[in-house]
């Protein structure tokens, strides 16, 4: 099991002041995150068995590190890549093999944005009071479940607006990428250079690392994906 605890060091990268301690959990995540994103821009369906192993990896880890809020996003994108594997796998009632690449169109935009856009103003007034009570249930769910935890003293958020952002965001471009919209790709590109920024400022240079490699994936897949695309009102009622 030492392979899941974050103290079991795999390399000291000569980042920043006194290095960068990577683990061997984290090392095999963010591996499979990368994997996940390169074979998605690709349109491969196998990249929902890496975005699996990244998000279960990465709970892991936020647990250890007690990012209640972080564990509980990626509880969500489990479920979001097990529903994506079997979208982009299904046969629908057309017989059809796969899902098709293609855009919003003008109406799906607007209610996309609209949703989005309400959703960040919310998260940023009541982030902390939102995240202290996910932290709350989560920790209640694992002492029921025989752990030995208690409710960590939560700081403010550093950054409510960004964090609310790249939050709603990262919820909104999984669904997207769910159903094979070529949005999802210029929301990642978003997320992924305010991602470099915040983490950057904070400090944690090799998770900003990370991210400029990640964006410069997510433009790959904006460019193979607008290329592959079908016009909007082809599917003017599917989402």
């Amino acid at each position: 099991m030492d392979f899941f605890n974050i103290n079991n060091i795999l390399v000291q990268i000569p980042l920043g002041t006194g290095g960068y301690n990577l683990s061997y959990i984290e090392a095999v995540g963010t591996i499979a995150g990368l994997l996940c994103i390169w074979l998605a821009s690709q349109e491969k369906i196998i990249n929902y068995l890496f975005g699996l192993i990244n998000v279960s990896l990465f709970a892991v880890i936020f647990f250890q590190i007690q990012l209640y809020a972080s564990l509980i996003l990626q509880i969500f994108f489990f479920a979001a890549n097990v529903y994506g594997w079997y979208a982009w796998s299904r046969v629908n009632e057309q017989k059809q093999i796969e899902l098709k690449i293609r855009w919003l169109n003008p109406k799906q935009m607007a209610v996309v944005a609209a949703i989005s856009i309400a959703a960040i103003l919310i998260m940023t007034f009541n982030i902390d009071q939102l995240f202290g009570y996910m932290a709350k249930v989560v920790v209640l769910a694992l002492q029921g479940m025989g752990f030995n935890i208690i409710m960590p003293e939560l700081q403010s958020d550093a950054f409510p607006f960004w964090d609310s952002v790249m939050t709603v965001l990262s919820i909104v471009a999984m669904i997207l990428m769910t159903r094979k919209h070529v949005e999802n790709w210029l929301i990642w590109v978003i997320i992924d250079v305010i991602s470099v920024v915040i983490y950057y400022y904070q400090g944690v240079l090799a998770m900003s690392l990370q991210y400029i490699i990640l964006t410069g994936i997510a433009l790959n897949g904006v460019r193979l994906w607008i290329k592959a695309a079908k016009p909007a009102d082809n599917n003017p009622k599917e989402m």
